[in-house]
C-alpha cells in the first residue's frame, strides 16, 4: 500500500495522523455507504450513497435510539457464471447506524432516488420551562 501513496506524504508525520485518523473515524463499514447529515433546523437529514442498490435492497430500521441502514446486492446467482474472466462483484453489503435520541420516530421517512437513500428526521421540539407565578399564603 505504501508504495500507492505519494513520497511527500508518507514522510509527512502531520499526513500519517490524517490517514489514521481517516481510517479510524470512517471505518470499514462506511467505505460503500458514504453518509452526509445536515441540520436543517427542525429536522436532520442523512444522505446515503447506496450506487446501483435497487430499492428492494435496502433497508431502514429503528431499533429504540438507533437508526440502521443496510443493504445487501448478491450477484452469483446468474446463470452465465461461467463466462466470467474474472468476478469482483459477487456480494456486497453495508450497515451503518446512527443515534437518532433527539428525533421524533414516527416522523422518520426515507426516499430512494438515483442512488442516493435520503432519510428524513424530525428534532424533538423542546419544550420552555413554564413560568409559574405562586401565591404567598
Amino acid at each position: 500500500m505504501s508504495m500507492l501513496t505519494p513520497y511527500e506524504r508518507r514522510n509527512d508525520i502531520w499526513g500519517a495522523f490524517r490517514d489514521f485518523e481517516d481510517s479510524f473515524f470512517r471505518g470499514s463499514s462506511s467505505a460503500g455507504c458514504k453518509t452526509d447529515i445536515r441540520d436543517m433546523g427542525d429536522k436532520y437529514v442523512l444522505e446515503s450513497e447506496l450506487p446501483g442498490f435497487d430499492k428492494e435492497e435496502i433497508g431502514v430500521e429503528l431499533n429504540g435510539d438507533y437508526l440502521t441502514i443496510t443493504a445487501q446486492r448478491n450477484c452469483g446467482d446468474d446463470e452465465q457464471k461461467d463466462s466470467y474472466i474474472r468476478r469482483e462483484r459477487s456480494v456486497c453489503s453495508y450497515q451503518r447506524s446512527f443515534n437518532i435520541s433527539g428525533c421524533v420516530s414516527d416522523g422518520i421517512e426515507a426516499e430512494y432516488k438515483n442512488g442516493v437513500l435520503k432519510v428524513t428526521c424530525p428534532k424533538m421540539q423542546k419544550t420552555q420551562p413554564q413560568t409559574k407565578r405562586l401565591e404567598i399564603k
